[in-house]
């Protein structure tokens, strides 16, 4: 396998979802997650994110699923994203994966971590690391 590295910026649209009973007893928010990722990455993307925020400034927690569509440095698939990320008074600490054998067509066998980053102007910019098995390049 032959790690590559690509990045590019993204668009992203969240939206409020009804929450269970539960969730919404519990504080937490559940969201809708449509994404156009630009770059070696030409894709879109779905999923949901349940969340939390804290009283105190700057922290908070989301958890989210995925799934990416599109073409990845040229190869046409698709993978799933699971997303674990917290912010503790404004330090984040992100969990961002490629669910193993989610990928599809010439992207199966598809591993790797992304990374998001927001610009203060609300620009956000994805960092993907990722293998795919010998060939398949």
């Amino acid at each position: 396998m032959i790690p590559h590295s690509v990045n590019g910026p993204f668009d992203v649209q969240i939206a409020p979802q009804p929450s269970s009973s539960v969730a919404g007893e519990s504080g937490l928010l559940r969201m809708s997650i449509d994404k156009r990722f630009h770059g070696a990455l030409d894709a879109t993307s779905t999923g949901e994110m349940l969340a939390f925020r804290s009283a105190t400034d700057g922290s908070a927690g989301y958890v989210a699923m995925e799934t990416v569509r599109g073409t990845l440095d040229g190869r046409r698939g698709s993978f799933v994203l699971q997303h674990s990320s917290t912010r503790t008074r404004g330090e984040a600490a992100q969990s961002i994966t490629v669910v193993p054998d989610s990928g599809t067509e010439t992207l199966t066998g598809l591993t790797g971590r992304m990374t998001i980053d927001i610009a203060a102007d609300g620009a956000h910019a994805y960092r993907f690391e990722f293998t795919l098995p010998d060939g398949t390049d």
